[in-house]
């Protein structure tokens, strides 16, 4: 009784391009397996699945140990730059800055 396999895709997204790998993977296999058989991890020595780099399926964030089912999609994302909470509570402060010291607006019709 032979083993069946799936066809999988892996991605990792650089800035301005997207490295897509298609790979054959025994059923039941994880995601983490399948990014092993892609051989991204060879081609960008960066990438640690599940500690800086997260992993997901279809966007939807998964963990390494996730069972694949066939034409699954394998994304594998970025660090993230800054904190998105910490961004937030910036633009906010900066948006509250320029509102208290706003003052007096000329228009057009005041000399």
């Amino acid at each position: 009784m032979g083993s069946e396999y799936i066809e999988i895709e892996v991605v990792y997204a650089q800035a301005h391009y997207q490295d897509v790998v298609m790979v054959k993977v025994p059923e039941g296999a994880t995601v983490l397996e399948a990014v092993e058989a892609s051989g991204l991890l060879l081609k960008y020595p960066e990438i640690e699945p599940g500690g800086r780099n997260k992993l997901g399926i279809y966007a939807k964030s998964t963990q390494p140990g996730t069972v694949l089912h066939e034409h699954d999609r394998v994304e594998i994302y970025r660090p993230l730059i800054a904190d998105p909470k910490v961004v937030r509570k910036q633009r906010a402060e900066e948006g509250k800055v320029m509102k208290r010291g706003g003052g007096a607006v000329k228009s057009d019709n005041q000399q």
